[in-house]
């Protein structure tokens, strides 16, 4: 028997920078976000088997939503983005992109290959908290999340 909130929400975060991990973690207990399940993986191949459950990822849950870097060791952003949104059995997951740019080409690519929304990562901490703020209250509050009931 799963013993795991019914609102809790498994969330995805690919990012190969320590401290942007911290960060995160902690805006998203500060937000509220704590019946939310964070995994974290540092690259793109990582992400990649924990989105298709391979290797040591075999036993991993499937993500309700995923953050994701553009600039990732091994395999960038947009490929992992373009190869999620090209998955049958992955495309449904939104996406957050959340990165250091903020390029027009990468923001309009990012759509072009079906990002649910794209975040430039503020330089201030009271600024990122705010982000992630905004990004509890309405991925993880009024957002409906694709829940398939194939889904583990």
């Amino acid at each position: 028997m799963n013993s795991e909130p019914k609102n809790c929400i498994e969330v995805l975060l690919v990012e190969d920078n320590p401290a942007d991990v911290l960060l995160m973690e902690e805006a998203l207990h500060d937000t509220g976000c704590c019946n939310n399940r964070l995994h974290v993986v540092n690259d793109g191949e990582e992400a990649m088997a924990f989105l298709r459950r391979q290797g040591s990822y075999v036993a991993a849950p499937r993500p309700d939503l995923v953050m994701l870097d553009l600039n990732l060791p091994k395999k960038d952003g947009r490929e992992v983005l373009k190869e999620i949104k090209e998955d049958p059995g992955l495309m449904h997951i939104p996406v957050i992109i959340i990165s250091t740019s903020q390029s027009e080409e990468e923001i309009l690519n990012s759509y072009r290959l079906h990002a649910n929304c794209f975040i430039s990562k503020p330089v201030d901490l009271n600024s990122f908290f705010t982000i992630i703020q905004a990004i509890n209250g309405f991925w993880f509050s009024v957002a409906s999340l694709p829940r398939p009931a194939w889904q583990d």
